[in-house]
């Protein structure tokens, strides 16, 4: 049985043996451009890589220079035009090769996550097995693309419609999914025939140096490459970087402004998958039960270190004390824990000790403001940066807690009157990433849905995500989208040729 300390009515479940042995696993901890990783130098700075189960070290990476960005970029810029010249079949193939490297490979990579983010399994195993399936959907989606048939749309002129690569994609993925992440932005990029450099977080590039070690033998040198390091830094380069024809990035809002800034001198393309404060909005005919046990996955998945995390609840005042009173009772039931403590597990650290600081004075800032937390409310006993899973109650209109985005396992309740009064409050934050009703009223889940500012809204469900349907957010939560064909478009650019036949 795994040791356990206790702190109120949460025991942190520890793993027998300690932190995950992750030795034989680790990756080569160096840049890899060029179809190579670097040579071993610890002559320059580098970033300690910690396991937030333990705060241990595990690991440490180089932090990259802007040299080291051009190095990729030129490499990058070599291979593109031979990338590009694949023919769909033969590139669609080499994604299906990489889904089934990183299918063989699935269990040293969630190994890998669940030591450098502290996720439980089931979260690191969920994200393999996400990252395998957004290879083979854009491996089959690249040989599938439409477009408006050729024809005479002037007199005795052939107009043709052309879908033609970018060129070299700069990618920057933020910690908390770092290989699924990193796949949402690869495969499109990949498949629409581009080039890649991406900067993981810094935090968690594990999963992302093993991937190229993974695959490198698959791919043409430079098609894809990595420089680990920091944000104002390789994220900057990247931005400015004039041989970079579009910047992808999921981050914080902060990052999102930071790299828009840097890309609008050489007006290359931004995609940016920003922040979210998802509201749910449970009306007074929805079944409680059913919210409640959905909920208590969809509020809390991933530590609730999640872009579209059912984390704001706006609840009809009619039944918000019967709702709550279910809520309570699911979110009783959490193991918090560390990842090698065993498969009940379900919630685990948070990434980091700053990010764990930034997380926990928002909970001293709510109590301080006279908001109840009905369970948890505070950290856990060390080591590790654990946060018991908690619940607010009597959280006013315009609360901090409930307009900012706390990005860990905290949900806040707020209580409604009316329809109206519902929707205002749900659109009245800076994000727009996504949202949910819960009604058994037709004609209200297609209404309200519609006048929701949200770029995923749910009915009577919250974060059931899938590779054929686009992600991405409106207002403060970025632009571009994830996923699906719309992917394929962000990555492509559109060219008409028309043919004068007529002379």
């Amino acid at each position: 049985m795994p040791n356990t300390t206790l702190t109120g009515h949460v025991a942190v479940s520890r793993a027998p043996g300690g932190s995950l042995n992750v030795r034989d696993d680790l990756p080569p901890t160096q840049h890899y451009i060029a179809g190579a990783f670097d040579a071993v130098d610890n002559s320059g700075p580098r970033t300690d890589v910690v396991d937030p189960s333990t705060e241990q070290v595990i690991a440490a990476v180089p932090q990259g220079t802007a040299a080291d960005v051009d190095r990729a970029v030129a490499a990058a810029v070599a291979a593109k035009n031979d990338w590009a010249r694949l023919v769909p079949k033969d590139r669609s193939l080499l994604l299906h090769r990489i889904a089934d490297r990183i299918e063989q490979n699935a269990e040293v990579l969630a190994r890998l996550e669940s030591a450098n983010t502290g996720k439980p399994f089931e979260v690191s195993n969920d994200d393999v097995a996400g990252t395998v399936d957004t290879f083979r959907f854009m491996a089959g989606a690249l040989r599938a693309t439409t477009s408006m048939a050729a024809g005479d749309y002037a007199e005795n002129h052939l107009s043709v419609i052309l879908r033609e690569p970018l060129g070299v994609v700069g990618v920057v993925t933020p910690w908390n999914y770092p290989l699924l992440m990193a796949a949402w932005k690869i495969a499109p990029i990949l498949a629409a025939g581009n080039t890649v450099v991406i900067k993981p977080s810094e935090q968690t590039p594990l999963t992302t140096l093993k991937f190229a070690e993974l695959v490198g033998d698959l791919l043409p040198a430079g098609v894809f490459n990595v420089v680990s390091g920091l944000g104002p830094t390789v994220g900057a380069r990247l931005a400015e970087h004039p041989d970079i024809d579009m910047i992808a990035l999921t981050g914080s809002v902060g990052s999102g402004k930071a790299v828009a800034r840097g890309a609008a001198d050489t007006l290359k393309r931004v995609h940016l998958e920003l922040g979210g404060k998802a509201p749910v909005v449970i009306f007074a005919d929805a079944d409680l039960d059913d919210a409640a046990v959905s909920l208590r996955a969809a509020s809390y998945w991933n530590s609730g270190q999640e872009c579209g995390a059912a984390c704001r609840i706006l609840v009809h005042e009619s039944v918000a004390e019967e709702f709550t009173r279910k809520l309570v009772e699911q979110v009783s039931t959490f193991v918090v824990g560390e990842p090698g403590a065993g498969d009940t597990v379900e919630i685990g650290p948070l990434v980091s000790k700053a990010h764990f600081e930034r997380v926990t004075a928002y909970l001293e800032r709510a109590a301080q403001q006279g908001i109840t937390a009905a369970i948890g409310g505070a950290a856990l006993d060390g080591p590790g940066y654990f946060v018991a899973p908690t619940v607010l109650v009597g959280v006013p209109d315009g609360a901090e807690c409930a307009r900012e985005e706390i990005f860990g396992p905290v949900v806040t309740v707020e209580t409604f009157t009316d329809e109206d009064e519902a929707i205002r409050r749900a659109n009245d934050v800076p994000f727009g990433l996504s949202a949910s009703i819960w009604t058994e009223n037709a004609r209200r889940s297609h209404e309200v849905a519609a006048r929701i500012d949200a770029g995923t809204v749910w009915v009577n469900s919250h974060l059931v995500l899938a590779n054929e349907v686009p992600w991405g957010g409106f207002k403060g939560s970025g632009y571009g989208r994830d996923l699906s064909i719309y992917a394929l478009d962000d990555y492509s650019r559109t060219k008409h040729v028309m043919h004068n036949h007529g002379r």
